[in-house]
This record gives C-alpha cells, sequence and structure tokens, in this order.
C-alpha cells in the first residue's frame, strides 16, 4: 500500500465534488479531475462547481484538472463515475496508477453486458491496485453541506479499509470499515432498482402503507440477491445496503426515487429520460433482473421495474401483477 497521503478524485460531478471537499477537509491535498476545461477552470478560479453542486465552495486543498495522468498519480484515487463508465475510465487510467495504490470505486451499479460486479472490474483493469468500494445513505448536497453522514468502506485486506476511513473521515464524515466488497456493491446496486419502485408507489399516491410494504419487501429481494452472491448478512442489514435504501426510497433527492416518482405521476419515459439527471438503477435493473434469474432468485419487485422501464408493462398493471402473486408465508 502507497504512503502518499494525496488523494485524486475521478469525476466532478456532484458526489465527486462533495467528496473532494471531504477529503480536503480531513487535511488531505485534492486532485479534482473533470474533462471539461470549463468546469476545471470555474472550480480553479470561482471555487464553485454551480452546475453540478450548486451553493458548494470548493476547499482551497483541491485543485482541478483536465489531466487524467496527473490525477491517477495520487496516493489514493476515487473513482466517482457512473458504474457503466467505470471500465473505460478504469482503461485509460490504468497506466498512471501506481503498484499498491487503493483505488476506491463510489459508483453503484452492475455492469451491463458482462453482468460484472464493479469491484471484479478494477481487477481486471488496474490488477496493481488496491480494490475498495465506498457506499451508504448519503446525498452530495448533506455531505457538502457537513450534515454528521456515515458510510461503509470496504477492501479485501481490513488494513486497506482502515487506512481508506482514517484518510476521508472527520467528525461530520464517518466510515465504517468491512472486508465484505461484495455485500457493500450489492447494497448499493440493487437498492438503486428498489428505489424506483418505491418512487412509483409515491408518484401513484398509493400511500404510506405501500410505500412501507414496498420497501420492506424489496430489502427481503436485496437479501435474496446479496446472499446468493457471496454478500454477509450483517452488511446487507448496516448503512451500505439497509441503510441506503430506507434514504434512497423516501425522498425526490435520490434520483432514482425521483425517476420512479415521475413514472407514478404518468410522465412517459423519454419526458423522464430527457431531465438529465442520471438515475443509475435504470441502467440496472435489466442486468440485475438478468443475473437473478440466472441463479434462480425470485426478485418480483425488481422484475416489475424493468419491465416498466423497458414499456412492456404499465405502471398499473405492475402493481395489479405485484398485488395478485400468489398468497404465501414471509
Amino acid at each position: 500500500m502507497t504512503t502518499d497521503s494525496s488523494v485524486a478524485v475521478l469525476g466532478a460531478g456532484a458526489f465527486g465534488t462533495a467528496l473532494a471537499n471531504v477529503a480536503a477537509r480531513a487535511g488531505r491535498h485534492v486532485t479534482l479531475f473533470a474533462r471539461d476545461a470549463a468546469v476545471v477552470a470555474e472550480i480553479n478560479g470561482r471555487r464553485t462547481n454551480a452546475a453540478r453542486l450548486p451553493g458548494a465552495q470548493i476547499h482551497e486543498r483541491v485543485t482541478a484538472t483536465a489531466s487524467l495522468a496527473e490525477a491517477a498519480s495520487a496516493g489514493m484515487v476515487l473513482v466517482v463515475v457512473p458504474a457503466q463508465a467505470l471500465r473505460a475510465v478504469l482503461a485509460e487510467a490504468a497506466p498512471h496508477i501506481r503498484p499498491g495504490t487503493p483505488l476506491v470505486v463510489c459508483a453503484k451499479g452492475i455492469e451491463r453486458g458482462t453482468g460484472s460486479f464493479l469491484s471484479d472490474i478494477v481487477a481486471a483493469e488496474v490488477p496493481a491496485a488496491l480494490p475498495a468500494m465506498l457506499s451508504g445513505p448519503s446525498f452530495a448536497a448533506d455531505i457538502d453541506r457537513g450534515l454528521p453522514t456515515a458510510v461503509t468502506v470496504a477492501a479485501a485486506d481490513e488494513a486497506v479499509a482502515r487506512h481508506i476511513a482514517a484518510t476521508l473521515g472527520s467528525p461530520a464524515f464517518r466510515l465504517y470499515h468491512s472486508t465484505d466488497l461484495r455485500g457493500v456493491e450489492i447494497g448499493g446496486a440493487t437498492k438503486n432498482v428498489l428505489a424506483i419502485a418505491a418512487g412509483i408507489v409515491a408518484g401513484r399516491q398509493l400511500g404510506a402503507s405501500a410505500t412501507a410494504a414496498i420497501t420492506a419487501r424489496g430489502f427481503a429481494e436485496l437479501t435474496r440477491f446479496g446472499t446468493r452472491f457471496g454478500a454477509k448478512p450483517q452488511t446487507l442489514m448496516g448503512l451500505s445496503g439497509l441503510g441506503d435504501l430506507i434514504l434512497s426510497c423516501s425522498s425526490l433527492q435520490s434520483r432514482n426515487f425521483a425517476l420512479g416518482h415521475a413514472l407514478g405521476a404518468g410522465k412517459g419515459l423519454e419526458l423522464v429520460a430527457g431531465k438529465g439527471a442520471l438515475a443509475e438503477g435504470a441502467l440496472t435493473a435489466e442486468i440485475l433482473v438478468e443475473k437473478a434469474r440466472e441463479a434462480g432468485i425470485d426478485m418480483p419487485i425488481a422484475e416489475a421495474v424493468d419491465a416498466v422501464l423497458g414499456g412492456i408493462i404499465d405502471v398499473d398493471q405492475a402493481i395489479v401483477q405485484l398485488m395478485a402473486r400468489p398468497q404465501r408465508a414471509e
């Protein structure tokens, strides 16, 4: 493991910008990578990133760059790009990442086409790095405002997870460490799809009872999927599983919940897609359901979300199908 205490954040979206500020407040020198030269100029000049994280003041220890080579050579690298872009970014950054560098994935999803979990993409594209996952109930705006937030960071080696937690932690940003990489990444990927279902329920104004039911039964699906693929039950019950699910199923700040809410309110998929905000769950639903079916895992809520997103059934048909399922023991 490298001893260099510098931190790079690859991706200057809302979450990446917030995490760059987190690391800077923890006393680290941070390089924030953005492809857009205008964003780099704004961050280094006005100390803002208005389009991505309105109201944020960029810490003085954060320096933006459009050079991936410059950023990727840091002592710790946080990758905060959409899950479906992870492989391409890592392939480009790999020549510049030093062996033994903790490489912390902060995306949530499963790769379409291959069905690869995100930590496996790291192992394939940057084999000399130390893969880690950071996930949990956290909105970028809350983190940036210094509101109390707790997340989980996982790495196969506990010493690596502890090192990441110590590097990024502060009184307002608490990191619990874990060695359950698979559990942390499955919690984040699965909850995004289930949050769309909760948003549909809210958008359709089906009531608080229905919202509670869809969240609880969604967690049952998350647990079945996670344990089948090697996650530890205690991880799924923790911040990166149940905690993140509760947050994402209860607030329009969640892009996935907001997408579902729009669908439940009767807006078409093409209108929702035109809003420009990326809902990772919409890109994960199909591959999640595919992997579940191949493994013989029952995930009716996720299947309903996938069918609605694919235009196979409408929202009302999805509700009827879920409510008409055979009676069974919980």
